[in-house]
């Protein structure tokens, strides 16, 4: 069984919490009720968009398991306008605390129109443009592509993965799911 999931912000990516302390965060458990199955790698709380859920081994080792190197595909919204230098750099390879990226495949695109909005709102500032990219890897260091953003004097705002391997978004809305 496959489980697509439009995993909303603020919600963590496993059934259960951990966390003592914060007994009221949402977790995969208030959106699926499916038993026997797991989330095939990790999307941060404050990210967006997809999750593939499995009760396939396997599949859920080839997925997540970086040697792999399956490709995943994120709308990022960050802070100014990303000018030609900033888009090689993030395309080439950025030195992070933990060692130089891969090569990425990065593009400026428009606002996606599928988007639904975030609750809460990002934090707009009037003097300060946004700009939408869209960042494709094949590895998954822990928070990668806000840092690799970051790196290049372009925090990200705004982060929703679209895709991972051939299995898609699409217009699933945020917090539904569906069984393929």
């Amino acid at each position: 069984m496959i489980i697509l999931f439009n995993k909303p912000f603020n919600v963590l990516s496993q059934f259960t919490d951990n966390n003592i302390q914060s007994h009221e965060r949402n977790n995969l458990s208030n959106y699926i009720s499916i038993s026997n199955v797991y989330p095939a790698g990790r999307l941060d709380k404050d990210s967006e968009g997809l999750l593939i859920l499995t009760d396939q081994g396997y599949l859920q080792s080839r997925i997540s398991d970086p040697k792999y190197k399956m490709e995943k595909t994120y709308w990022v919204q960050v802070e100014g306008i990303v000018n030609e230098g900033s888009l090689e750099k993030l395309s080439t390879g950025v030195m992070l605390k933990d060692g130089m990226t891969s090569k990425a495949k990065v593009r400026k695109i428009n606002q996606p129109e599928q988007l639904w909005s975030r609750i809460p709102p990002i934090r707009e500032r009037k003097s300060i443009p946004v700009q939408w990219l869209e960042i494709i890897i094949s590895e998954g260091r822990n928070r990668q592509v806000r840092r690799m953003t970051a790196s290049v004097g372009h925090p990200t705002l705004r982060l929703i993965r679209a895709k991972i391997g051939e299995w898609k978004l699409n217009n699933l809305k945020s917090g539904s799911y569906e069984v393929i």
